[in-house]
């Protein structure tokens, strides 16, 4: 019995690791028996990764607030009135001191985040800079600047970016009950240019905003059915934030997080999967299902942009009793 159900799990009867995937070949398997998913997870995780390593990653915002996007989960949004004060873009030079500070502390991967509908061209010498200076550091560098057109991409793959984060932030379907501003399309549109500039794409997005089970599923079926998977899938845990519309909104039930990150792990077998914002509300028990589940990528530092995040102590406290490691520093 034992060898029919291992059989059972290590086989491909619904193709499982072969795009196109369709809505119902992505339920069924995230429908399975919570063991037997989890299963097929660490087993499609080890077939890519070791299973004890995760890969550390920091994320500094270069300018914060006063977006023009009205997405709903948001605190940067100048739609809501979350108290969050606007910032000018950061200087150069303390972006580099900060990325040196996170690269002796073991991060191996530097992202930068700007709250910008897309950059203005007045923009874009500072941030080559901020990239060019970083990736002398010898970190992976990566951005998030909200739209990009090839001209930017283009340019931003000139300066050494390795990876631009555009998330898709839920299934198309939901969508327009989260944000207005910008179309899904839109955000396609973005990819598309990262991908033809030669960089890595990062998208994932954000669960817990009231969405339905289906729409988990849609939003990494979408994910998985790109030209390319993205390297790297982020799968954040709505951080509910007074002031913007979702600030009320009822936390998804845990397992049903876990069982996301084991979906997008089986459907993106060799992507990244981050376990991204909304980690300071789980368990030390219910990130290490998620470890178990795939995850392979966390955030350090004591702040994602604007929201609280598990300070590093606590981190390698966790690490420790799970006999996780961080990445080795690869030479860029």
């Amino acid at each position: 019995m034992n060898a029919e159900l291992g059989s059972d799990l290590t086989s491909d009867p619904l193709g499982w690791a072969h795009p196109p995937w369709t809505r119902a070949e992505a339920q069924a398997v995230y429908d399975r028996p919570f063991n037997d998913l989890l299963l097929r997870a660490q087993t499609t995780h080890r077939e890519s990764f070791d299973p004890n390593r995760v890969q550390l990653s920091r994320l500094l915002s270069i300018k914060t607030g006063g977006c023009p996007e009205d997405c709903g989960y948001c605190s940067q949004s100048s739609h809501h009135q979350s108290g969050l004060k606007a910032s000018k873009l950061m200087e150069v030079e303390r972006v580099i001191a900060e990325a040196t500070k996170a690269r002796d502390a073991g991060a191996t991967r530097y992202c930068m985040g700007a709250a910008w509908r897309s950059p203005k061209e007045r923009d874009m010498e500072a941030v080559v800079a901020m990239v060019e200076g970083v990736k002398a550091l010898g970190m992976e560098t990566c951005m998030t600047l909200g739209m990009l057109d090839l001209g930017q991409a283009q340019q931003l793959k000139q300066a050494g970016l390795d990876y631009y984060n555009h998330n898709i932030d839920t299934s198309e379907r939901y969508y327009t009950e989260v944000i207005s501003t910008r179309t899904f399309a839109e955000r396609l549109d973005t990819l598309a240019n990262v991908r033809d500039s030669g960089m890595k794409v990062c998208c994932g997005g954000i669960v817990g905003m009231g969405e339905e089970k289906a729409d988990r599923i849609d939003m990494l079926v979408t994910l998985a059915n790109l030209p390319e998977p993205p390297d790297s899938v982020p799968i954040n845990m709505l951080i509910p934030i007074e002031g913007t519309p979702l600030g009320d909104a009822e936390p998804i039930e845990p397992i049903e997080f876990v069982r996301t990150i084991a979906l997008a792990r089986i459907m993106m077998p060799k992507s990244h999967v981050r376990l991204s914002a909304g980690r300071t509300a789980m368990s030390d028990e219910m990130q290490a299902l998620c470890f178990f589940a795939g995850a392979n990528s966390i955030f350090v530092g004591d702040t994602l942009l604007t929201a609280d995040n598990p300070g590093e102590d606590k981190d390698s406290a966790l690490f420790r009793r799970l006999g996780i490691k961080p990445f080795a520093r690869e030479v860029l």
